[in-house]
């Protein structure tokens, strides 16, 4: 069932076998899971239904340096759901060598393996609606006739690589249904957990405060707690529970909100192709079940091992949309758009700076210069975005010139110095406020020009076409929006031992022995993906290890 929690009788005490923080791409598909089994579970949803500002104030906090990191408050969503409210939808997991221990890689190397995640990425992929679990176009299409580029061969780049989008799924308005009619399920919604209580000794949970808004408290007692709240949040509850364990729990090592990655992303460059449009293939293309695809450009495994890489993406892309000289209609409306979208998206429109009206005459007279294409691409985006209910994941362009950027989506090293903390100021539920001080190294730059260097070579010895860009200015290009999207990961690391890492390969915190993190805060290293599909998959394997040992 889903109720309010300021229903519940206030200074009560809940008893449940699991109590799960946080209702999104981990928290739901968790309880799901559970379900049916002969436990009983609760969420704890600090939001409602819908987004409501005053819920969303409580993730208000500072962030070093704004120019590298959005405000904490911006991107996450607390509310029903979480951030796949919000999401895109893209899907991938990641790569084998992601779990690996690299050499030249600091603090890589996960203690699970990619085989270990397999079973339950297969899983997650159609909980998210993203279909099959196959992400190699060679066996979805015919590559053969549907090349990403025609005539292009390479034994170290490569253009199989396919991401899935789901619809884009929202779990909560998804699986709601499902959370009413379980009668060992309860969500409880405005249910904001403030404090995570210890035993004497320090070693065990016994119950988690629960504050709403409008003073309502009460206390849930469980065996097992997770932690479902995303990679800020989460060392936020930990840091700030610090009655018994002084540092914060499971900081024993000064290790929670350390190691925060996010992703570098950027467009980069200038990539040619010889011949006619119908040469490249760089729009998406819809699998047997019905699902968007789209290729990418990675090198393989071997050949980051041996250049002593880190993981890597890119995609074609369009030219950038605030410079008019595209003389797209299209680009040029979406340019007028940036203050009705998303944040993040808008944030990239808006490029940091103060448009003069000259550039905005200039986007016009595109508009104006270019109405066919504009309203052909208007009645697509009515029809296969407003309308769908799986919507086309994002602006493609017809390709008339063969010149695209790359976007690139790249890994970042684990650093000490990359952190969540906590500030003295706190929020109106009385909780510490966070700091967000993301960093990046030299390593992550240079991996991502060295990365491009092989691009354009291969690309240039395939005689295809050729690829160019700035190596002065890439750094640049790279941090020129900062930290990318919602992409929180890190903070309370998985690993083998307490002095390196906070969370077990099981998640569970190593100081505590009930006491669990379903969420990219647990990832040892980055890869070049979205998290979400592996959220989803951590998550799954969670309740698995849970079964075990609660189940009657």
């Amino acid at each position: 069932m889903i109720i309010q929690a300021n229903t519940v009788v206030n200074g009560s005490q809940l008893e449940v076998d699991v109590c799960i923080v946080g209702s999104g791409a981990a928290g739901i598909p968790l309880a799901m899971r559970l379900s049916g089994n002969g436990l009983t579970v609760v969420i704890l949803e600090a939001g409602q239904l819908k987004s409501d500002a005053a819920t969303q104030k409580l993730y208000e906090g500072e962030v070093a340096d704004e120019q590298l990191h959005s405000p904490p408050d911006k991107y996450r969503h607390r509310r029903f759901g979480g951030s796949t409210a919000i999401w895109g939808g893209r899907c991938m997991p990641f790569d084998p060598i992601d779990f690996e221990e690299r050499d030249y890689v600091p603090l890589s190397g996960w203690p699970i393996t990619y085989d270990d995640l397999a079973p339950y990425y297969s899983q997650a992929n159609m909980l998210l609606e993203a279909g099959e679990f196959i992400y190699d176009a060679d066996l979805l299409f015919d590559t053969e006739k549907m090349p990403l580029f025609k005539g292009f061969n390479s034994e170290t780049l490569e253009t199989k690589s396919l991401e899935r989008f789901s619809c884009p799924t929202n779990v909560a308005a998804r699986y709601a249904r499902r959370l009413e009619l379980a009668d060992d399920l309860q969500v409880i919604l405005g249910a904001n957990c403030r404090q995570i209580n210890l035993n004497a000794d320090g070693k065990t949970v016994e119950s988690v405060d629960v504050l709403t808004l409008t003073g309502h408290h009460f206390v849930v007692s469980a065996k097992a707690f997770v932690l479902a709240t995303g990679g800020i949040e989460t060392p936020r509850l930990l840091l700030a529970s610090n009655k018994v364990a002084t540092a914060g729990i499971g900081n024993e090592h000064d290790l929670v909100g350390r190691y925060y990655q996010c992703h570098l992303a950027g467009n980069i460059g200038q990539l040619t192709i010889n011949g006619a449009p119908k040469n490249v293939r760089h729009g998406y293309e819809i699998s047997p079940d019905g699902v968007y695809c789209r290729r990418r450009l990675r090198l393989n495994e071997p050949t980051q091992r041996k250049e002593g890489l880190l993981n890597m993406v890119a995609r074609l892309h369009f030219p950038s949309i605030v410079n008019p000289q595209h003389r797209s209609g299209v680009l040029s409306g979406l340019f007028f758009a940036k203050n009705f979208i998303s944040y993040e998206y808008s944030k990239r429109l808006k490029d940091g700076s103060k448009h003069s009206l000259g550039l905005y005459a200039n986007h016009l007279f595109n508009i104006l210069h270019d109405p066919i294409d504009t309203l052909k691409f208007l009645w697509h985006w009515l029809r296969k975005r407003t309308l769908a209910d799986r919507k086309f994941p994002s602006v493609i362009l017809n390709n008339k010139t063969n010149h695209f950027s790359l976007e690139v989506h790249g890994e970042q090293c684990p650093n000490y110095a990359s952190r969540i903390s906590l500030l003295d100021t706190v929020d109106v539920l009385g909780m510490q406020q966070v700091k967000v001080d993301w960093r990046y190294s030299a390593q992550d730059i240079d991996s991502v020009k060295r990365t491009l260097n092989i691009f354009a070579e291969q690309i240039a010895s395939s005689g295809i076409g050729k690829y160019e860009f700035n190596q002065d200015t890439i750094e640049k290009d790279l941090l020129r929006f900062g930290a990318y999207g919602g992409h929180h990961i890190g903070t309370t690391r998985m690993g083998h031992k307490p002095e390196t890492s906070v969370v077990d390969k099981h998640c569970r915190v190593h100081s505590t022995d009930n006491l669990y993190v379903a969420s990219s805060a647990v990832f040892p290293t980055s890869s070049q993906a979205n998290p979400t599909l592996t959220i989803t998959a951590i998550a799954l394997r969670l309740a698995d290890d849970l079964l075990t040992k609660l189940r009657p």
